[in-house]
């Protein structure tokens, strides 16, 4: 996804104090969240510690970690919100015209603004209520996790103020604030006619009003937490509290303590030199090959995707090691790119993906079944995209490269195998039950560190503080979308829409052939314009009951459901992954497009085979 790149960054003008102010404000939510990351790793690390080493397991490990990760999500949320870091739908905005693009801005933080102030009071309730609830474990009141989605808010609307006085002429700002206090009161006056609309007001709510926020620029997540709020307000008789009890359940979950971790690990193996080690032993295996390169490019995102839990981290970590080098072998640019855009769909299923821990989290489907289930899929996407290659480059002059001699690939191996080794000793340890996806991620940690101190040597300390605050704010970007999506979950699934989606799909002519292709098309489309994450929220606690009851696997929907999502992130023109893809490569969009859909045709092709044949899935499991 792309970021609301110009919506809430500082910018020095003429309120000294107040730059002062803000500065000091983000400094305090920056370190309390790095020192936030680092608690949660420590915390799980002597959970781990204590289960496997000493046989005694710390009861309230998970507890205190349940209990500081809805903190370090918010705070991370802030610091995103802050830093315009939040995922949006930028392509249609960012190509308006300078003055409109502006005009979008103010109404996007207008908007943001709306929805934290709409919360702020139903939270801070909801806090209030929980103080007399207290943890089984450490006995104390649950008050001390529920006040961090209050304080939360409370920042998000004190930065975007200040922020906006700043930077936003006061006129704009004040005439935005009265059409949103205007847009507010009408829609109070509508209610009784939104009311006698029935579940016609769905409609409304969560296709009208989401689709014309995210083609708008406005953060995802705002807009899914503005849609959630206004069904609850005007098209149900329920208090707002519940609302800001959704959002506390989407960010509470323990099986998404692992986000911030694979997060981290994913920025650490950047930081040690790790993901470079295992490119260069990959270019001297096939460097010598026609379209080698290429081939290299599909393997190393096979072998790092999913670690990072940023799929634009993944293509980052790749792409600066072997585009200088393709590029002066005379590959073009927008090839180039395309194929990164591609991989970046094959490999969704790669564990530990967090899109395999979110729809774990959210169906109950066994996360080691997925862990498992994902690598075939992956494969034969990759083995569609090498045809691909190969057909491409099949009249390429080697003359000028030479074969590296047994001796310098051994070298090359001996060097990447500590990186290479990682992501075997993550997925084995969960497969065979040794360690749960969180508790892995801290194993991940703690080798990444000893293997950059000790072996690379590639460990800078300065950058570990920017490390850890990068860690808290891509976390809580992702975790705040995926708090706001379990929100309008919640609003689908208590007006009946899902009674109703089950019985429509459920009647689909031709049974589990024909439901399987309607997902496929559904979710490309989902996964063009939502992003994974949240569209797994949204849609798998529905649909996966009915593929269930039509005889489909768990684990081999999923892979369906996670590929298609991958090619609609990645399919122009709303597919915002491809747009990353150019960015990473510094590439203009327009050059990468048509090679692009030769990988695309690929890739349906490889998504129809594992349709097809639930083997590829399932047959290892």
């Amino acid at each position: 996804m792309t970021t609301s790149a110009n919506m809430s960054h500082p910018v020095a003008g003429s309120w000294p104090v107040l730059t002062r102010i803000e500065t000091g404000i983000v400094r305090v939510v920056e370190w309390a969240a790095a020192a936030l990351v680092v608690v949660e790793v420590g915390v799980l690390s002597a959970g781990v510690a204590a289960r496997y080493v000493w046989g005694e397991p710390l009861v309230w490990s998970d507890e205190l970690a349940s209990m500081l990760f809805l903190w370090l999500s918010m705070m991370g949320a802030v610091l995103a919100f802050h830093r315009g870091q939040h995922m949006r739908m930028g392509a249609i905005a960012d190509a308006m015209a300078p003055a409109t693009r502006a005009r979008l801005e103010v109404a996007a933080l207008v908007f943001c603004l709306a929805v934290c102030v709409l919360l702020l009071p139903k939270a801070t309730t909801y806090a209030l209520h929980e103080i007399p609830v207290v943890t089984p474990a450490m006995e104390i009141s649950v008050a001390w996790r529920s006040f961090g989605l209050p304080i939360g808010l409370g920042l998000m609307v004190l930065l975007g103020v200040m922020d906006a006085v700043r930077r936003i002429k006061l006129t704009d700002f004040v005439v935005g604030v009265l059409i949103a206090v205007c847009i507010i009161g009408l829609a109070l006056a509508a209610k009784p006619l939104i009311l006698a609309m029935g579940n016609w007001n769905l409609i409304l709510f969560f296709v009208v009003f989401i689709g014309l926020g995210v083609l708008s620029g406005v953060p995802i997540a705002f807009v899914f937490a503005l849609a959630a709020i206004s069904y609850v307000a005007l098209g149900t008789s329920r208090p707002l509290t519940v609302i800001a009890g959704r959002l506390d359940e989407g960010m509470s979950h323990l099986l998404l303590l692992a986000v911030p971790l694979f997060v981290l690990l994913g920025m650490l193996m950047e930081v040690t030199g790790m993901a470079r080690a295992m490119v260069n032993f990959l270019a001297s295996l096939l460097g010598h090959v026609r379209g080698g390169l290429c081939y290299v490019l599909v393997a190393a995102m096979y072998l790092v995707s999913g670690i990072s839990g940023s799929k634009t981290a993944d293509m980052a970590a790749v792409a600066p090691a072997l585009f200088p080098e393709m590029k002066a072998r005379g590959s073009k640019p927008g090839d180039l790119v395309a194929l990164l855009a591609a991989t970046g769909a094959q490999t969704e299923t790669i564990p530990p993906s967090l899109v395999l821990i979110t729809i774990g989290s959210v169906t109950s489907v066994s996360i080691s079944a997925l862990f498992i289930g994902g690598l075939l899929p992956a494969l034969v996407c990759g083995l569609m995209l090498c045809v691909v290659v190969w057909w491409r480059y099949r009249n390429e002059d080697m003359s000028g490269f030479r074969k590296a001699p047994r001796k310098e690939i051994f070298r090359a191996f001996l060097i990447s195998f500590p990186a290479l080794a990682l992501p075997f000793i993550i997925r084995t340890a969960v497969v065979e039950g040794v360690a749960t996806a969180t508790e892995v991620s801290t194993i991940g940690i703690a080798y990444s560190v000893l293997v950059g101190l000790l072996i690379y040597r590639q460990f800078d300390l300065k950058r570990v503080g920017p490390m850890l605050i990068d860690t808290a704010v891509l976390s809580g970007a992702i975790l705040f979308i995926i708090a706001a999506a379990t929100a309008v979950a919640w609003c689908l699934t208590q007006s009946g829409f899902s009674r109703g989606l089950v019985e429509a799909m459920g009647s689909l002519p031709g049974g589990a052939p024909m439901f399987m292709f309607v997902s496929i098309i559904a979710f490309i489309i989902l996964g063009s314009v939502l992003e994974g994450i949240p569209a797994i929220v949204l849609f798998a606690p529905l649909v996966f009951p009915i593929a269930k009851g039509l005889g489909i696997h768990d684990v081999h929907y999923s892979m369906v459901v996670i590929l298609a999502m991958g090619v609609g992130l990645f399919l122009p023109p709303f597919g915002v992954g491809y747009y990353a893809a150019c960015a990473i490569g510094r590439v203009n969009p327009a050059e990468g497009i048509k090679p692009l859909w030769g990988y695309m045709v690929a890739l349906v092709l490889g998504l129809g085979l594992v349709a097809m044949v639930p083997w590829i899935s399932i047959g290892f499991l």
